[in-house]
């Protein structure tokens, strides 16, 4: 088989791959969430293989510990996160109302500053932005929701999910033996470079953001419940989850929690106490956590990883965004593969010329 034809059977896989990921996107949530719970436990089967315990005991202790753990948390938590939810919803209308009049107190101190031309150039750009915006989300939202958090999909993730990681955790050495053995021979050592390349970033990412965001969700919720801020358990733990999206999860936090720090204390001691609770945060992040425990290694810039997990979330919904980060791995693989080809080529170099 020529290069071209190779080209197009590998083109046209890919284009097929892809119409049955979005065909299929509803019903794969279990399977996609026990995949990526066994590959995240997997080193751990690694650590007790080699101490020679059986494959099959190791699968039993580890994802037994893991879903163990979680139901702990979940017992030790819900309570307090459902009192605090509900609460919220009580509260939510004084709170927005408040608000509003702080809004409306800083633009009317705004308007004094501004001409009439300026501010109506200001409120047209600014619902123009809004709208945009609310559009955008509430289509991600949607797509999210109707896509992975539907009752049946829910329970799916409770009862097939943890039987998908088992026997994929189990079998895992003899998956990946498979899969090697349909590799085209030619190209077999340049695609298993590739793949350990990309294995490399998306566990160095995936694993380490998972234990970064751990850490902050724990940090933020217990540093703003020491403070006193209502909601500040919840405010901190959803700000802590959504921490691999880069600034988004700090930013978010950031904003609800003096917002609501405003509205609860009106003194600048405590308002600033909040503020500092993520200021140390970000710190603890950048300069340690981070670097220690996802490192510079995966090669992932932070706008690619917030493209690739907005796009996916909307294509796919939840099942997107549990793939978006090794989709988003993948491609800068091959990106970075085939502009090295390039650069080597004629293409780039000329016919005949030394390129300089």
């Amino acid at each position: 088989m020529t290069p071209s034809r190779q080209m197009a059977f590998w083109g046209i896989g890919l284009v097929v791959f892809g119409i049955a990921l979005n065909l299929l996107a509803p019903v794969l949530l279990p399977f996609v969430a026990g995949i990526a719970v066994a590959y995240f436990l997997d080193p751990a089967l690694v650590w007790l293989g080699r101490r020679k315990v059986n494959r099959t005991l190791a699968t039993i202790i580890v994802l037994g510990g893991f879903c163990a753990a979680i139901v702990l948390a979940v017992v030790l938590l819900a309570p307090l996160i459902q009192s605090q939810v509900i609460d919220f919803a009580k509260k939510a209308p004084d709170v927005i109302k408040v608000l509003q009049e702080h809004v409306m107190r800083a633009v009317a101190r705004l308007s004094a500053e501004l001409s009439p031309e300026d501010i109506e150039r200001l409120k047209t750009a600014a619902g123009s932005f809004a709208g945009d915006a609310l559009k955008f989300a509430g289509g991600l939202v949607a797509k999210v929701w109707s896509g992975g958090l539907a009752l049946l999909n829910l329970l799916s993730l409770i009862f097939i999910s943890p039987v998908v990681a088992f026997y994929v955790l189990r079998d895992w050495d003899r998956i990946v033996a498979t899969v090697d053995g349909w590799l085209p021979r030619d190209h077999a050592p340049t695609i298993r470079r590739l793949v350990k390349e990309a294995d490399d970033m998306i566990a160095g990412y995936v694993r380490g953001m998972a234990i970064v965001c751990l850490i902050l969700a724990g940090f933020y919720g217990a540093a703003l419940s020491l403070i006193g801020l209502d909601f500040g358990l919840i405010i901190g733990m959803v700000a802590g989850f959504i921490s691999f999206i880069p600034f988004v999860g700090a930013a978010g936090g950031f904003v609800a929690s003096v917002g609501f720090a405003i509205v609860q204390f009106g003194d600048i001691g405590p308002v600033a106490l909040t503020a500092a609770v993520f200021v140390v945060g970000q710190v603890l992040e950048g300069n340690y956590l981070t670097p220690k425990l996802v490192g510079e290694r995966i090669r992932l810039h932070a706008v690619w990883v917030i493209f690739a997990l907005l796009a996916a979330g909307l294509l796919f919904g939840f099942v997107g965004v549990l793939l978006a980060v090794p989709a988003a791995a993948v491609i800068g693989v091959l990106v970075r593969f085939f502009l090295g080809e390039y650069l080597k080529s004629p293409l780039y170099r000329g016919h005949g010329r030394d390129g300089a």
